[in-house]
């Protein structure tokens, strides 16, 4: 939990970079991990002034998607890991964002959504689900709420892929991803 931006990316250095455009917001607030002065890592969001922390996300976001300038052709993949899927479901939701796949790995979907903010999502839209089957944040009770919620948000849409793991990223899953 907590990678750097610049961490992160290693997740992805088996694509080929002829083919992928990679944009990697690093969350905002850095923090030591471990409770030691060694190494560093980063939040989204914390309860402390969550609704004001979530529009100035939301701006950020749009910020660093206008300064890339991408061409309107090409398949934009929405990827959100740990306390990034909340960050990536609300942008995609209140900004309305068209998206080719919508990948949702080892984390939670804000209880706030509802179905009305996510059709705008076209047919070909792929979302898919990732988790571990041991990760040490979803309970059992948990993944019963995130089960009911990707049902009334997605409506049958959403692919769920469990693997043999905890709230870990693998590599080999990143590379079989679209």
């Amino acid at each position: 939990i907590g990678f750097l931006s610049r961490y992160f990316l290693k997740y992805f250095e088996g694509l080929d970079p002829e083919e992928n455009y990679l944009i990697a917001p690093q969350a905002p607030s850095k923090y030591y991990l471990n409770g030691q002065y060694k190494h560093v890592g980063a939040s989204w969001l914390t309860k402390e002034h969550t609704v004001t922390e979530i529009k100035n996300l939301m701006s950020y976001l749009d910020s660093v998607m206008a300064n890339e300038d991408l061409p309107g052709n090409c398949r934009l993949v929405v990827f959100g890991y740990s306390q990034g899927v909340s960050i990536a479901m609300r942008w995609v939701a209140q900004r309305n964002i068209q998206c080719n796949h919508l990948i949702l790995y080892a984390g939670g979907i804000p209880n706030e959504l509802t179905k009305d903010q996510l059709k705008h999502l076209e047919e070909y839209c792929v979302i898919k689900i990732i988790m571990g089957d041991k990760d040490e944040f979803l309970t059992e009770d948990r993944l019963k709420q995130e089960r009911k919620k990707i049902d009334l948000l997605f409506e049958g849409r959403a692919q769920i892929q469990l693997f043999d793991g905890g709230h870990e990223i693998k590599k080999e899953i990143i590379s079989n991803l679209p």
